[in-house]
């Protein structure tokens, strides 16, 4: 039995959508988000194999910048939606999804596929790698005090309505995106996201409520979060759930952090998918009460190498030959030598003998400079070839803040 691959008709939407509630466990979603993920999807960049005039996979790309190491934002495709239907596992429809894909994204003039993983195990033999990582933590309010840094009393905080600060809010994101690798810039409709508060899905919370952080009648922050009442025979034991918190200083970021963890009739305040280098680690007195946990966030995908390392700066000067391998996207295979700074960089082919052999999901890995090049070596993925090449090379791809993303896609 054979498939057909062809791009997504708008028409076919919502049945090609089912198969993707299938393969997720088929409960539906809410009617709201259904129709966020509908308004969202670029038809031209979706995909969908069909059995007869039955949809049995999906798989599509949204459009977005990524800011890179430097402050640059590089065109990138956002993978998401990727499913097979339970009844045609393992007759290789994923394989010629991803195929198709990365041709259509090199073609687009993209250098870089990203995506985040239900189950990374899937998406390595493609070339994918681990770029960056996200944060998990419970602060026992109770148990736990912060130490804000001067200039917080400077900070004026007041509620407001979700919807109505949408775009003050928006402000601040888009003001902090050039400063850290993994930041999405938002294409239009994608304010919509944050703002997606099915009650279906609040487990027992609050409907999404916002306090914006001022300084001079200026908006410096907002934290969007969520209070999930609970009692015990000891008193309230309720929680606050933070879904985004954002401040372009330290008193700002200090003062919305505070605020959070000082909601009446609260004892926790739980915190999901923030950066592993995030200010609330420096302002509680104990981080090994609130029990922090990483995983995996942003996956890389290598399109086209040399556009791709051309594309960021590094932080220390460089000039190393890799030895690539990338046996899904042949043309991404054999020498390529990357020289560059501060300033910028270059990265093309080259017959000089190699200084370090590594697969095109390594230098995913390593791109946004969350995983160390010496860590990967470590782990025997990265081999040098010229002493002193793996230090330089390890050094150069890092970055000053952590890399991650903001939201799922």
């Amino acid at each position: 039995m054979t498939t057909e691959l062809r791009v997504l008709d708008p028409t076919e939407w919502d049945r090609w959508y089912g198969v993707l509630e299938l393969a997720f466990g088929g409960v539906p979603e809410e009617p709201e988000e259904r129709r966020l993920w509908q308004d969202l999807t670029e038809h031209e960049r979706f995909l969908g194999a069909w059995d007869g005039d039955l949809p049995v996979g999906t798989a599509g790309a949204f459009s977005f910048g990524l800011t890179v190491p430097g402050g640059a934002s590089v065109p990138v495709a956002g993978v998401t939606m990727v499913g097979v239907a339970g009844t045609h596992r393992r007759r290789g429809i994923l394989t010629s999804m991803m195929r198709r894909q990365l041709d259509d994204v090199r073609a687009w003039g993209e250098p870089l596929a990203v995506l985040t993983a239900s189950e990374p195990e899937i998406y390595g033999r493609f070339g994918y790698g681990a770029a960056s990582y996200t944060a998990h933590a419970t602060i026992p309010t109770d148990r736990v005090r912060l130490m804000v840094p001067d200039g917080t009393e400077s900070v004026r905080l007041r509620a407001a309505d979700p919807a109505e600060s949408l775009g003050a809010c928006e402000a601040v994101y888009a003001r902090l995106v050039p400063a850290r690798p993994g930041m999405l810039v938002r294409r239009p409709g994608w304010e919509r996201l944050p703002l997606l508060d099915p009650a279906g899905s609040r487990e027992g919370a609050s409907a999404r409520q916002c306090v914006l952080a001022e300084r001079d009648g200026e908006v410096v922050g907002f934290v969007r979060y969520a209070v999930k009442p609970d009692w015990s025979l000891a008193g309230p034991d309720g929680t606050v759930v933070v879904h985004e918190l954002m401040g372009l200083d330290a008193a700002a970021n200090a003062a919305l952090w505070r605020f959070v963890c000082s909601v009446d009739l609260t004892t926790k305040v739980r915190i999901h998918s923030r950066p592993v280098d995030d200010a609330w680690l420096g302002l509680v007195t104990d981080v090994r009460r609130c029990q922090p946990t990483l995983r995996e966030s942003l996956f890389v995908r290598l399109v086209e190498v040399g556009a791709a390392l051309e594309a960021r700066t590094y932080q220390a000067p460089v000039d190393v030959v890799f030895e690539v391998e990338d046996a899904f996207c042949p043309w991404n295979e054999g020498r390529w030598r990357l020289a560059g700074d501060q300033k910028g960089a270059t990265c093309v082919r080259t017959s000089d003998p190699a200084d370090l052999a590594l697969s095109v999901r390594e230098l995913g890995s390593a791109y946004l400079g969350g995983t160390s090049l010496v860590s990967l070596a470590a782990a025997g993925r990265v081999r040098e070839l010229r002493e002193g090449a793996l230090v330089e090379a390890s050094v150069a791809f890092g970055s000053p803040v952590a890399p991650w993303l903001p939201h799922g896609f």
